[in-house]
């Protein structure tokens, strides 16, 4: 437990000043424009002082069209620049890492939201979405770039690329999705293209001690467990990253894919090469027990989602406990307002995610604690 609070350091950039990662959740809770909330920066700045060691974003879309759920924190204007400034300093004001995940939705972006067709790397009937055409990944790419450079500019530590949950990146990884058949598709080396791109691209527009993260999932949204190992290895070790975030559902359960059964998901990722390269994964990780059974299986952080949701000051807690056990759950609005939750990202809880929160104290309290019923809360 006492390792989880020694920092750890990058090939790039600051150290972190211990292992917990807020992992980047969706809270819906900013401005309609992409700018940043009152309550967005409370919610943030509250883990970042609760003794998150590095301190993420909810995912900021790079395009207009990008944007996946309501009230979503934007990057893809200049005008965003400046509450993500204000963000960034309050971050490292309290010592954490300030990332921005970036990222684009894909066919995950609603048209009645966004008033366009999604788009994908292939037309997807599923989804309505159209099939990007080679000058506009080529635009994606740059407007990646371009957003990577506003979160340089607005003094975040660094970025990461989110590749997991079937958004864009993890739409063009997919074989079941991408049908493309141009240097984009077929082979998984060109469907890898997109993501190695974006990764070189930050590199070369952005400074030499930008901290660059990649997030990804292992085995889910049609991707394949080899593919995603094989890429994760070819990214650990190509010295382009300091670090990679696997998002995995739950750590401890074993692949779907009965070829790759024996051990655990996070086993298949924590037994890679991985050079000068970080590994940090997310998934189930509620308590300190889980939380220290995960990072002695050989992770360099720790990603939190939903117990961070509920104790702003987990870490601290964690640190003056190593017993600590987060709070018993479904909570009230109520409590959760005392966790700077706002009321927009407690609505959403309650629609998706009715585990975490109840609808009122009365609800909370006689509801049964049926753990069963959480599902990761990242975005």
């Amino acid at each position: 437990m006492e390792d989880l609070f020694t920092p750890l350091t990058f090939a790039r950039g600051r150290e972190m000043p211990n292992r917990f990662l807020l992992s980047p959740m969706t809270t819906r809770q900013s401005n309609d424009d992409g700018t940043l909330s009152d309550e967005e920066f409370e919610w943030l700045i509250a883990r970042a002082r609760g003794g998150f060691g590095m301190t993420m974003t909810c995912a900021l879309h790079v395009q207009a069209i990008g944007r996946g759920f309501a009230g979503q924190l934007g990057i893809f204007d200049d005008k965003h620049v400046t509450g993500l400034s204000r963000l960034a300093e309050a971050i490292k004001s309290h010592g954490s890492l300030a990332i921005a995940q970036i990222y684009h939705a894909g066919m995950r972006a609603p048209k009645e939201l966004n008033g366009a067709s999604p788009v994908c790397p292939s037309d997807n009937e599923a989804t309505g979405a159209v099939g990007l055409t080679l000058s506009q990944v080529e635009q994606v790419v740059e407007d990646f770039v371009v957003a990577a450079r506003r979160a340089e500019r607005a003094g975040f530590d660094g970025i990461e690329l989110h590749g997991a949950h079937g958004y864009l990146i993890g739409e063009f990884l997919s074989p079941v999705i991408n049908r493309r058949t141009d240097r984009y598709g077929g082979s998984f080396e060109n469907r890898a293209r997109l993501l190695q791109e974006l990764i070189s691209g930050v590199r070369q527009s952005c400074g030499s001690q930008f901290n660059l993260g990649v997030r990804l999932s292992g085995e889910l949204f049609d991707l394949r467990l080899a593919e995603m190992k094989e890429l994760a290895q070819d990214l650990m070790l190509g010295g382009q990253i300091e670090y990679l975030d696997m998002s995995l559902l739950d750590v401890f359960k074993q692949p779907k894919e009965p070829e790759h059964q024996g051990k655990t998901i996070l086993e298949h990722f924590t037994s890679l090469e991985r050079g000068g390269t970080r590994l940090g994964a997310a998934g189930m990780l509620w308590d300190g027990e889980h939380i220290a059974k995960a990072f002695a299986a050989g992770l360099d952080m720790v990603g939190i989602g939903r117990s961070a949701i509920v104790h702003h000051d987990l870490p601290m807690q964690m640190r003056a406990d190593q017993n600590f056990h987060p709070v018993k759950l479904p909570v009230s609005p109520e409590y959760l307002a005392g966790q700077c939750v706002s009321p927009a990202f407690v609505d959403y809880l309650l629609e998706l995610f009715p585990g975490i929160a109840a609808n009122s104290a009365a609800a909370a309290e006689n509801a049964s604690d049926d753990m069963q019923s959480l599902v990761s809360s990242a975005s």
